[in-house]
């Protein structure tokens, strides 16, 4: 045999050990399905009355405008049979290149073969036709609520997203390539990827986003000297090293959300929020709140408040010696925030001298893009998820955020790391994303029942701890920080809220960006810009009309803000005293604790 008959039976032979490989690992995952716990359907579909819905009215629309139904199943049935004839007629003249290709430009299809090849080009045509068909089919049901409409949408787009070709081996050619060059072994190693993602969640399929390995808490990342002073049951108070001989004398406590851990705020030392307030000269404080398990079923938004806020405050208090400090509220623990200044204004506690929301709603009137959750169907299956698990388990909201942008957050992670058998990046915002936390089931109930659905806070009030709240009933100075993409917060939405509010000092900043990346956003980086407006008598886009962009970070500005409402300068503070020792370093001991599955 000839050198290059040895090396092709050899690739023959790696091939085949690799797809015996691949046969083995299968079979794996079959058992590790079969012994799969399914979650609950109402957590993974709405209720049938949304296609139900979608179905009657379709009918409705043909009896009535039966000319315009025709017309669009004829449009769609046109362009397919033109589709395929420009197709054979390429073919019909001996030249194997595709038909010509009008389609707009999709990352999805960005190997050149989605071009080139007659195959894969009539294969990604023919989806963007359907996904047409598709998406044209729901704007016409002008007969249904809008709601209902909204929900139909998003549903409708899952299914366009999930059929793409580029989900599927066959019809992927990157994944095909791949397979190729490695003589099938990428195919292993993606079964291998996604079998270990299985397994992690007892059979439920999370997408790995980032190498958990690259990480470890205290050591690359949340590394901002600090200790860990005081410790209940539902957080871990710690309180940072100065960086600087002198401090402001009002010391600055924040309170992140408990959905995720805290150090979202503390990745890096160069994109670190809480180094970085530190280096200004003030005296941060942050909770880290406890990963919840099954025994804190009875743990509600009141909980959070008396054992977390309020007692927060009070030991913040205690330990720098003063009767008030300024505060933050980042996402769900802003919407909180502003629960708890309500509180205190009833009880005439003046402990807060002024509160920073981070991507803060409180006016749930529109729910935007979470408006096919929170519906009944939904939170009527997440009422009973967490009546027989005791909480809302982490991974479920994640699938649910992560669905909301599938194409970056499942579909594209998916392939890069089953079918191309990638390992995950070692980022770390993807590496905090996958670090989730789970919600009590008393307090996710009282979240999505009173006030998103029923919009309390901003209506007739809502009753905790024995006091009707009211956003009304915040007065003190307040700054909100929002981002201009974000889709879990939108920032139209905030400033709606933000205007129920009393305060005659109030400061209002659009970042460009989105939930995460328009917050964390250090000025070395020079990369996001922001809006402001000191004019808050007009609605959204009014505001947005007159306000004055600057380039570059918001965090400069923030200081200016808080720095005037921070005191005189003392000297430096060291964590704790004598009542409050170090209990241990920073990041401390809760925000390792894991999720419960």
């Amino acid at each position: 045999m000839t050198t290059e008959d040895d090396a092709a039976v050899a690739k023959i032979e790696k091939l085949n050990t690799n797809l015996a490989k691949a046969e083995q690992l299968t079979q794996r995952m079959v058992e590790l399905m079969a012994s799969r716990k399914p979650v609950r359907r109402e957590l993974a579909a709405p209720n049938h009355d949304v296609f139900t819905n979608a179905a009657a009215a379709y009918w409705a629309e043909m009896v009535q405008n039966p000319g315009k139904v025709i017309e669009q199943q004829m449009e769609f049935w046109s362009k397919s049979v033109k589709h395929y004839v420009e197709a054979q007629h390429v073919l019909a003249q001996g030249k194997l290149a595709a038909p010509p290709d009008e389609t707009p430009t999709d990352r999805r299809f960005a190997n050149p073969m989605w071009q080139s090849n007659p195959y894969f080009n009539f294969i990604k045509q023919q989806y963007m036709l359907n996904a047409d068909a598709i998406r044209s089919a729901v704007d016409a049901l002008d007969d249904l609520e809008p709601k209902e409409q909204q929900r139909l949408k998003y549903f409708s787009e899952q299914i366009v997203e999930m059929m793409a070709p580029t989900n599927f081996l066959g019809t992927n050619p990157d994944a095909l390539e791949k397979a190729m060059q490695t003589d099938g072994e990428s195919l292993v190693q993606g079964l291998e990827n996604l079998i270990r993602d299985l397994e992690a969640n007892n059979g439920e399929l999370i997408v790995r986003l980032a190498d958990e390995n690259a990480f470890e808490l205290g050591t690359n990342i949340a590394t901002t000297p600090g200790k860990v002073v005081y410790r209940n049951r539902m957080m871990e108070l710690i309180q940072y090293s100065p960086s600087t001989e002198e401090v402001h004398e009002i010391p600055l406590l924040i309170f992140p959300p408990w959905i995720n851990k805290f150090y979202i705020l503390d990745l890096k030392e160069k994109n670190s929020l809480i180094k970085w307030l530190v280096d200004q000269g003030y005296t941060v404080f942050i909770v880290s709140w406890i990963n919840p398990d099954r025994s804190y079923a009875d743990a509600g938004m009141e909980t959070y408040i008396e054992e977390g806020y309020l007692t927060a405050l009070d030991e913040v208090k205690k330990i720098t010696k003063r009767k008030s400090l300024n505060v933050v509220g980042y996402c769900i623990a802003g919407t909180t925030l502003n629960l708890v200044l309500s509180l205190l204004k009833k009880r005439g506690d003046k402990s807060v001298k002024s509160a920073t929301f981070f991507t803060t709603l409180t006016d749930f009137d529109d729910q935007g893009e979470f408006t096919p959750f929170l519906q009944d169907d939904f939170v009527d299956g997440i009422e009973q998820e967490a009546g027989e698990e005791g909480i809302l388990r982490s991974f479920i909201m994640q699938r649910t955020f992560s669905f909301l942008r599938s194409n970056d957050l499942v579909y594209g992670p998916a392939i890069r790391s089953y079918m191309l058998g990638e390992a995950p990046p070692a980022f770390d915002l993807l590496y905090w994303n996958g670090d989730g936390s789970g919600l009590p089931g008393k307090m996710v109930v009282q979240y999505l029942r009173q006030l998103c659905q029923e919009n309390k806070f901003t209506t007739e009030g809502i009753e905790f701890l024995g006091e009707r709240l009211h956003i009304s009933d915040v007065d003190l100075p307040i700054c909100a920080v929002t981002c201009e993409t974000d889709h879990i917060a939108r920032w139209k939405d905030c400033y709606r809220g933000f205007r129920m509010t009393s305060s005659k000092d109030r400061t209002f900043i659009v970042s460009e960006s989105g939930h995460i990346a328009g917050i964390v956003n250090p000025p070395s980086k020079k990369k996001y810009g922001h809006y402001t407006n000191k004019d808050l008598g007009q609605d959204a886009a009014g505001w947005m009309e007159g306000a004055t962009y600057t380039e570059g970070s918001w965090w400069p500005r923030w200081d200016s803000w808080l720095s005037a409402r921070s005191g005189k300068m003392i000297p430096a503070r060291e964590p704790g005293d004598k009542d409050h020792p170090p209990m241990e370093d920073a990041p401390g001991t809760y925000v390792k604790v894991p999720a419960t599955r």
